[in-house]
């Protein structure tokens, strides 16, 4: 039992476990932001094109009957609600839309952080019989040949 306590110690100790936990609390929190920009400014926008429809409330009520809401429907009889699956289909879209354009922005920035300054060559060749050389040496130690 010690072996395995020390074992959980180790893993829950580890860098990733932490990136991790972050990386989910960030997550949550930035699916908030998404989903406030979907519910409260696209979701208007797109029901102003389509003439005020509120696609949330969009439904088939199974028992062939009409109900002045979707509550009410639910309340009285199974229903297919189409809307809300409309409703979570733009957020899908709109989340991975917006997520492709973070990554993408975020590998921008990495790889212009990233570009290397070329490092000073550390050896060079000897002319005379191909070895390879400290950069500032002045005799070749394999046939020694003076360098310039």
């Amino acid at each position: 039992m010690k072996k395995f306590a020390k074992e959980f110690k180790e893993f829950i100790s580890r860098g990733n476990v932490l990136d991790l936990a972050i990386g989910v609390i960030i997550g949550g929190a930035f699916g908030k932001i998404v989903s406030s920009l979907v519910d409260d400014i696209i979701m208007p926008l797109i029901g102003l094109a389509t003439g005020g429809v509120d696609f949330t409330q969009k439904y088939i009520a199974l028992d062939g009957n009409t109900y002045e809401s979707l509550a009410k429907a639910k309340e009285s009889t199974a229903v297919f609600a189409y809307g809300n699956f409309i409703q979570n289909i733009v957020d899908f879209l709109i989340i991975a839309l917006v997520i492709f354009i973070v990554i993408k922005n975020i590998n921008k920035v990495q790889s212009l952080g990233k570009k290397e300054e070329e490092v000073a060559p550390t050896t060079k060749v000897c002319p005379f019989c191909k070895s390879e050389v400290a950069i500032d040496a002045t005799r070749c130690p394999h046939c020694t040949s003076e360098l310039k």
